[in-house]
């Protein structure tokens, strides 16, 4: 099987909140590192990967290269359409005469999984020898930083819904095409991050059979992000919970508290993070917890260095 890291297109999902922007990046690094362009697509306007490098968003959809071999874009559905319209109707004042009348954003609202499909069918764009147009050369590797497990499904169904709608012509062979894409295991990988708790643990393991419903295969790997290290053995926890917790200076005190909450926590997650292992039918890679103060370029680094390793 083709390791994940160099596949055609990557789609990264999870609960929301389990860090799916950090880990997608860190892919993109781990890929680039590999000698692979690639470029992270951040679905919606929240075009987090530029900050996470200390630079300005990009606007109007805009492409920006944030590290040696990786860039990031927002894909934004209205302005995917429009550039659509101007290569299939080979004339940019019509489409634009067109974006601009109401049965444009009729469309767009009316449409079931128009704009879901018009995001993928961009990143699918993404990954072409020639983009839509054929003037810009595609990526490598195509990453998309999806929405929430619930969302994404959805998102994931769309190709083939819209498809059905359309039953000939341009848009029913564009959905085909990424729906295609979608189904090839032996070029797209699902990567499924989840926080070592219940209830992230339980949906991933609900997730895992959702895709294959979907899409016919199911994770190409788990990512576990957020471990902490573990810092004590079973005894040396059992002595730090058996220590009075009175008679003592106060900042010894709040370090003695500070080490059994940290304990605690690293022994609940090693619980979860083997319940995941066993339930989960892809390889389960960790990830070290970082504070979202000290995330930047060099701790990303650190990540991609990790999953560059694991994934390879």
């Amino acid at each position: 099987m083709i390791p994940a890291l160099d596949r055609q297109f990557v789609f990264v999902t999870g609960k929301g909140g389990v860090g799916k922007t950090t880990v997608a990046t860190a892919l993109g690094l781990a890929v680039a590192a590999r000698g692979r362009r690639s470029i992270v697509c951040e679905v919606g306007a929240q075009q987090r990967v530029p900050r996470l490098f200390g630079l300005e968003p990009p606007g109007g959809g805009g492409e920006l290269e944030v590290a040696p071999g990786l860039a990031t874009t927002s894909i934004e559905p209205n302005a995917v359409l429009r550039h659509w319209l101007d290569v299939q109707l080979g004339s940019r004042p019509l489409s634009a005469l067109l974006s601009r009348s109401p049965v444009f954003g009729f469309f767009l609202a009316a449409v079931p999984g128009a704009r879901e499909v018009i995001t993928l069918a961009q990143a699918w764009n993404l990954a072409q020898p020639q983009r839509w147009g054929g003037r810009e050369q595609g990526y490598d590797t195509v990453i998309v930083d999806a929405p929430a497990y619930g969302h994404a499904l959805g998102m994931l169904q769309t190709p083939r819904t819209f498809g059905d709608i359309a039953r000939f012509g341009t848009v029913r062979r564009q959905a085909d095409r990424v729906r295609s894409l979608l189904i090839d295991a032996r070029r797209t990988a699902y990567v499924v991050v989840a926080l070592p708790e219940e209830m992230p643990v339980t949906e991933t393991l609900e997730l895992q059979h959702e895709l294959h419903d979907e899409v016919g295969i199911g994770p190409t790997v788990v990512v576990a992000n957020g471990m902490l290290a573990q810092r004590f053995s079973v005894a040396e926890l059992a002595r730090l919970e058996a220590e009075p917790s009175d008679g003592r200076a106060p900042e010894i005190e709040a370090a003695l508290v500070a080490a059994r909450s940290h304990g605690r926590r690293a022994r609940a997650q090693q619980a979860q993070l083997r319940r995941l292992r066993r339930g989960a039918e892809a390889p389960v890679v960790t990830l070290p917890e970082l504070l979202d103060s000290d995330l930047g370029a060099r701790q990303l680094g650190r990540l991609a260095r990790e999953l560059g390793r694991r994934l390879a």
